[in-house]
């Protein structure tokens, strides 16, 4: 196998996991998830929110 070969197999298999990342962080599945973890540095030591 020649080194080009594995080279462009490595990159093509980085680009495809780049994409399902992507496409894992901007699906509307996750929002909610992700709005409520936005929100853990507000919060105080006790668990209530600031308001």
């Amino acid at each position: 196998m020649d080194i080009n070969i594995v080279r462009s197999v490595v990159t093509l298999v980085s680009l495809l996991v780049f994409l399902l990342i992507v496409v894992w962080a901007y699906s509307s599945r996750n929002k909610a998830s992700f709005d409520e973890q936005a929100l853990l540095p507000l919060e105080d030591e006790i668990g209530g929110r600031l308001q």
